[in-house]
């Protein structure tokens, strides 16, 4: 079965860091693509971090970008989102989403994208 879990949401203060993984299991995500999202109460979902198969460059949100970055442990089937510089506005739950070949991840073994469950972030002043 696949699926993707995140871990490492928590609460911190202002200024802080936190470090959000998102592991997959029951595929190899290597060739899949990977996107970060969030969502606050009230608020529509916000896309943080997209990875398009195109060019393999990464797209980041103008609220996060340089605050927040992207990496891959290909070998443990992980990608983290490091949040560094974190603000009150940042508290949302977090989502890691798989790209398959829906999104253009022809070598990715996934037919359609997959999202994870998501991890809270609070982020107190």
């Amino acid at each position: 079965q696949v699926h993707l879990v995140e871990s490492g949401g928590g609460s911190v203060q202002a200024g802080g860091s936190l470090k959000l993984s998102c592991v997959a299991s029951g595929y190899s995500s290597s060739t899949c693509g990977m996107a970060w999202y969030r969502q606050a109460p009230g608020k529509d979902q916000q896309e943080l971090v997209y990875s398009t198969m195109l060019d393999g460059s990464t797209t980041y949100a103008d609220s996060v970008k340089g605050r927040f970055s992207v990496s891959s442990d290909n070998a443990k089937n992980t990608h983290f989102l490091q949040m560094d510089r974190l603000k009150t506005e940042d508290t949302a739950a977090y989502f890691c989403r798989a790209l398959g070949q829906d999104q253009g991840w022809q070598r990715c073994p996934l037919n359609f994208g997959m999202w994870g469950r998501g991890t809270q972030v609070t982020v107190s002043s």
